[in-house]
C-alpha cells in the first residue's frame, strides 16, 4: 500500500511540474462568465465602477488616456472608432487599459444576427483577445443577443445608471455607471470629477466578484 502511494505522489509530482503554461491558474482566471445563464450584468456587489463608452473623437481622448491613472475605468469602444484612431488604441494597450465591445443597437443584432461575431472577430484582430465585456450603445439586450454572447463566453454588460453630466446620485455599493462620449450624445472626458466626489472606484472584477452579482433578465 506504501508503494502505491508513493508511485501515485510521484505520478502527481511530475505531472504538476511539467504542466503546460496554459493550464497554470493565473491563466485560468484570466477568462471567465460572470453569470450562470444569458443574462445582463446591471450591478456588482460591492463599490463602484466606472464604464466609458467610446465611437467618438481623437485629441481629447488621447490626452485623456495620456492622463490616466490606475484604477482605470473599463473603456468600451466602437470598432469603426478603433480602425480610425490605431495611435490611441496603441496607447490603451501600452498603459493595459481594461477595454471591452461596445456594439450597436440592440435590435441591430436581432436584424443581422452575423453581426456580433464579425465584430468580436474585428475586436480581436485589434486587440489581441476575445472581450470579456460586451455593451450594446442603448443597453439593450434581446434574448437572441444574450444567447450568443453565452455562447461565445462573453458577458453581457449595462449599467446602473448613465450620467451624461449635471447632478450626481448618491454612490451605491455595486453600481456600474456608464459614461457615453458619441459625436450625439458626448460627456466631456476632461469633466468627469463630480463622479469621483464621494466614490473611490475600483476595476470592474473587484466590484463584481463578492458574494452575488445582479443581472437583468430581458423576457421574449
Amino acid at each position: 500500500m506504501r508503494y502505491k502511494i508513493a508511485f501515485f505522489g510521484m505520478v502527481f509530482c511530475t505531472l504538476f511540474l511539467f504542466l503546460p503554461p496554459s493550464l497554470e491558474s493565473g491563466t485560468l482566471t484570466s477568462v471567465f462568465r460572470v453569470t450562470d445563464q444569458p443574462a445582463a450584468i446591471v450591478r456588482g456587489t460591492s463599490g463602484s465602477a466606472l464604464t466609458v463608452n467610446i465611437s467618438f473623437g481623437d485629441v481629447e481622448v488621447e490626452n485623456w488616456i495620456k492622463e490616466l491613472q490606475a484604477p482605470y475605468p473599463l473603456l468600451m469602444v466602437d470598432m469603426d472608432w478603433t480602425d480610425r484612431f490605431p495611435e490611441t488604441v496603441r496607447q490603451i494597450n501600452e498603459k493595459n487599459i481594461p477595454v471591452g465591445l461596445l456594439g450597436d443597437s440592440g435590435t441591430a443584432y436581432e436584424e443581422s444576427p452575423e453581426l456580433l461575431a464579425s465584430q468580436l472577430k474585428r475586436f480581436e484582430k485589434t486587440f489581441g483577445v476575445k472581450p470579456l465585456w460586451f455593451r450594446t450603445i442603448d443597453e439593450r439586450f434581446p434574448q437572441s443577443l444574450q444567447k450568443q454572447l453565452w455562447e461565445a463566453e462573453v458577458n453581457a454588460l449595462g449599467s446602473s445608471f448613465i450620467w451624461t453630466g449635471g447632478a450626481v446620485p448618491p454612490p451605491k455599493e455595486g453600481e456600474i455607471i456608464s459614461v457615453p462620449h458619441h459625436r450625439h450624445e458626448r460627456v466631456k472626458l476632461d469633466t468627469l470629477d463630480p463622479l469621483y466626489k464621494g466614490r473611490t472606484f475600483l476595476p470592474m472584477e473587484d466590484v463584481l466578484f463578492g458574494t452575488t452579482v445582479k443581472t437583468k433578465k430581458i423576457p421574449e
